[in-house]
């Protein structure tokens, strides 16, 4: 039984071989093209030597190290909310990794893929404590600076009619145009993701002089999206993020993953997931050690997340729902299995 299991599973990997376009087109390439922020501290955004760093970034470093071994073979494609998922279904970006919300519409009628959660959002409000507001219910009537072309934005609408409030949209392209726009007055709020508004608070001189309102007002699952139709590009991105997750359940880091996979234990899954049992790399089309580049690279998902967005950084983002499931949160990687 298992060995026609197995058979059947080598067709299967074969047949997915075949049409893996995206994959293949990236090997020829040699470089992974990856769509991130313009600009959004922590999350993506050049750093003074001109290397893209963030939490997002993360995502295509792993995918590059995978399928390229090479992690810093990526190509950045700096996107705003209106150009993102243009660049994705035109072709000039592999993968979009840029704190975008899963929705109906976008996976169904943009014919879009969302492959994971590597965030648990919500929209949030930032305005100058000097305003003296404690609630959004507060804002009747206020000038708020809204990215266009959002889940951001109809939010915003279904908020203020809910409960009967008016206000007047300030439109804005991008992050940056959000917070000089906000810090010069134009706005009495910045309203985005809560995630964002703690990056964006982050970079600014008196980052205690302003205020994230306590109202949570969506629900905002952020995550990398890739073309719909490739089915086995899908399975590739969304398998490397997993692998970053089961990681950190299992105790895999930087630090020990080398030592891990030159001297299996007696854990199967961990094993699995290094490839120093049965063989997983092959049926995404990847050799054995895979996942030991992913994590080399960028370190599991709890490493990346402190690293860029956690609370010992600037953002100071607690884990909350992007805790692992073991202590309370949503992260959670299906078996490697």
């Amino acid at each position: 039984m298992r060995a026609t299991m197995w058979g059947a599973a080598a067709l299967i990997v074969a047949a997915g071989a075949a049409s893996a376009q995206t994959l293949n087109d990236v090997r020829s390439r040699g470089v992974l093209n990856c769509g991130v922020n313009t600009g959004l501290t922590g999350f993506a955004e050049p750093d003074a030597q001109g290397v893209w760093q963030g939490f997002d970034v993360d995502i295509c470093r792993a995918v590059a190290a995978a399928v390229l071994n090479d992690p810093m073979a990526v190509n950045f494609v700096p996107t705003t909310g209106q150009t993102r998922f243009t660049a994705l279904s035109s072709g000039e970006i592999d993968l979009l990794a840029r704190n975008s919300t899963w929705t109906f519409s976008r996976d169904t009628e943009l014919r879009l893929d969302f492959v994971a959660v590597n965030y648990y959002d919500g929209q949030g409000f930032l305005v100058p404590r000097a305003l003296g507001v404690a609630s959004a219910q507060e804002l009747d009537g206020a000038t708020i600076c809204i990215q266009t072309g959002t889940t951001t934005e109809l939010n915003l609408a279904d908020f203020f009619r809910v409960n009967n409030i008016s206000y007047e949209p300030v439109p804005i392209a991008n992050d940056d145009e959000g917070q000089q726009q906000y810090l010069a007055g134009a706005c009495d709020v910045y309203t985005t993701d809560a995630s964002g508004l703690a990056s964006v608070r982050a970079t600014f001189e008196n980052p205690d002089d302003h205020v994230i309102l306590p109202e949570i007002i969506s629900k905002e699952p952020l995550g990398p999206v890739v073309r719909h139709g490739d089915n086995e590009w899908a399975d590739l991105v969304r398998w490397v993020f997993y692998a970053m997750v089961a990681a950190e359940e299992l105790g895999i880091t930087q630090d020990n993953v080398a030592e891990m996979a030159s001297a299996p234990g007696d854990n199967p899954e961990i094993n699995r997931l290094l490839g120093t049992e049965d063989e997983y790399g092959t049926m995404i089309g990847l050799d054995a050690q895979w996942a030991v580049r992913v994590i080399e690279a960028v370190g599991n998902y709890g490493e990346s997340f402190e690293r860029h967005i956690g609370e010992g950084s600037p953002i100071g983002l607690a884990r909350g729902l992007n805790a692992q499931w073991t202590d309370g949160g949503l992260i959670y990687a299906p078996p490697f299995r």
